[in-house]
């Protein structure tokens, strides 16, 4: 990659970052098309997240991605954020607008479109239990409220948290169907056997030896599976494969969120293919295959 005083730099905020497979399939993009663009990981720590802000617009950077623990505090930092991300209270894509800093959150269009174009997998109307209630999930929970999902359930390991994010569906999305779960019903049979779609929405699966919140012999062939968690096959996808289960890992969500921050930061339609390959090389070569 050819780097010239005209380049356009873009990126992703994230502590720790190292794990990130952004820049693989980004810059592969940028590449595909001929465009004068780089995508580096920037490791911010979330005291210095304000400075590290600032330093878009310093540095004249064309915009960032934001990922864990970054997404439900930045938006306070920026000068405008769309309705989807603040009806969420979540940004993952932040974009440069003439020294204008600019938020939005791509990751729950991303999610539904993975769902229905890599999965053939439609929401609407559907009983879904998300595990989590961090930015990735509060994005996710938004983007199946505006797909027609019908009943929507929240699990988390602080429960706090689970009932402030259903209040915020509630009050602020209208989904009188969002309710918390305590870790009782992700025990119960008869409760997993009537959700269609559950969607581990937390870190957990990213390191070696994490167990999964289910228990695999609950899981059944009319469930589909999805794991936000790209860098390793999860403990729960791997039920979900005995199970039966149609099941997606992270990749598919991981690649389509970020063509949509593509275009934001470049006007070019993204090369999803191309995305794609990337992607799925550098899993390979991590593996070494």
């Amino acid at each position: 990659m050819r780097i010239t005083g005209m380049t356009r730099v873009t990126g992703v905020f994230g502590w720790p970052v190292g794990h990130s497979r952004s820049p693989v399939f980004q810059n592969a993009a940028f590449r595909s098309l001929g465009l004068d663009f780089i995508y580096v990981p920037f490791a911010v720590r979330p005291e210095h997240l304000a400075t590290a802000v600032s330093g878009i617009r310093a540095l004249g950077l064309a915009g960032v991605n934001l990922t864990i623990p970054h997404k439900e505090s930045v938006a306070a930092l920026l000068d405008e954020v769309d309705e989807e991300a603040a009806q969420v209270g979540s940004v993952n894509t932040v974009w440069n607008a003439d020294g204008k800093l600019c938020g939005t959150t791509t990751d729950g269009r991303g999610f539904v479109r993975s769902l229905r174009e890599d999965g053939g997998f439609d929401v609407c109307g559907k009983t879904v239990l998300v595990l989590g209630a961090g930015g990735a999930a509060r994005s996710i929970c938004g983007a199946l409220i505006r797909a027609g999902a019908g009943r929507l359930f929240v699990w988390n390991r602080t429960a706090a948290r689970a009932e402030c994010l259903v209040e915020h569906l509630r009050s602020v999305l209208g989904c009188s169907d969002a309710r918390c779960v305590d870790g009782a019903r992700l025990h119960d049979a008869a409760f997993m056997k009537d959700l269609d779609l559950v969607v581990n929405a937390t870190s957990v699966g990213m390191r070696e030896g994490d167990a999964a919140f289910l228990r695999g012999e609950l899981l059944h062939p009319d469930l589909f599976v999805y794991d936000i968690v790209y860098s390793r096959t999860t403990a729960l996808l791997e039920a979900a494969r005995r199970a039966g289960c149609r099941w997606l890992d992270g990749s598919s969500m991981l690649v389509y969120q970020g063509a949509i921050s593509f275009e934001i930061w470049t006007g070019r339609a993204a090369p999803i293919d191309v995305m794609k390959r990337a992607l799925a090389g550098a899993a390979d070569l991590e593996r070494g295959g």
